[in-house]
């Protein structure tokens, strides 16, 4: 998928123009350095965002699904741990239990030890039953498709609301994960922590209908190249924007090593990815990689 180039301002050019002489935080930091101004930072964030569309142009949700509802559900089952781990386990999941209904009957036994591996297995059981059961008697059976709805359900927040809206239903959200947080926070677009706040403020540099790509473009370079212990620097390809350079490996040849996933020749996160994926796919449970 081919993401839409935009121009520097695009659509809020005359709202930022008249705060071009509003200070921001400088980009280097640097004792002495001139402040970034509002529509500095909007130019710099636009173009990070061209860039990384350039670099993944197959950017995707890296959870397999093929209904709302199992995004939903593999969405919770996601929290504290890997993406790569929820797509091991969710056709056996999905295999016992295809509909809301069928969950929200599960003997909760059952249900943990099918989800045992994602860890955390009986909070993530006594979630998936309760939204399975709100899903039956609130809605219907189905997955709603508005954020207010979809935040009343147990174990369910913005962040899980916003990656169902954004790649089930295609209402712009953006997934504020831990390496979204982290890498908008290392180029400077914000200084907040709390996810809601990061959320904001991030909205305001980018039109709408840019945010569910531009997080899928954002968490994958922090999964393949911008990590959170020693980034890949000298194989960064937007190394000449970032703020942050030289925070991790600037050696070319030693970065390219640091690289993971389709950018380091390894498989993905996904049991079955989009056609469009140049990496491999992930091995089943249990299978040799």
């Amino acid at each position: 998928m081919t993401a839409p180039r935009n121009s520097a301002v695009g659509e809020q050019e005359s709202a930022e123009s008249a705060e071009a002489a509003k200070p921001h935080k400088s980009v280097k930091g640097s004792k002495g350095a001139r402040p970034e101004s509002r529509l500095a930072l909007v130019r710099r964030a636009r173009r990070i965002n061209r860039e990384l569309a350039e670099v993944y142009p197959y950017a995707h949700p890296e959870l397999d699904f093929e209904s709302p509802f199992q995004l939903l559900v593999a969405t919770v089952l996601s929290a504290q741990t890997t993406d790569l781990r929820v797509n091991q386990t969710t056709p056996a999941l999905f295999a016992a239990y295809p509909t809301p209904e069928d969950m929200a009957a599960a003997d909760p036994e059952a249900l943990e030890q099918l989800i045992r591996p994602t860890g955390f297995f009986r909070a993530k059981a006594k979630s998936l039953l309760g939204l399975s059961a709100a899903l039956r008697d609130r809605f219907g059976g189905e997955v709603p498709g508005r954020l207010e709805d979809l935040v009343t359900l147990p174990g369910v927040g913005r962040k899980t609301a916003n990656v169902v809206l954004g790649n089930a239903f295609g209402v712009p959200g953006l997934t504020v994960d831990t390496h979204f947080g982290r890498l908008v926070r290392r180029w400077k677009w914000t200084a907040q922590e709390d996810p809601e706040k990061v959320e904001a403020e991030i909205a305001a540099l980018f039109p709408k209908r840019e945010w569910t790509m531009l997080s899928h473009r954002i968490i994958f370079h922090g999964r393949r190249v911008c990590h959170a212990r020693k980034p890949a620097c000298g194989a960064c390809p937007i190394a000449p924007l970032c703020p942050a350079y030289g925070e991790g490996e600037t050696d070319p040849d030693k970065a390219k090593k640091l690289l993971k996933y389709e950018m380091g020749g390894q498989p993905g996160q996904r049991l079955r990815p989009p056609s469009d994926y140049p990496g491999r796919p992930a091995a089943p449970l249990g299978a040799a990689e």
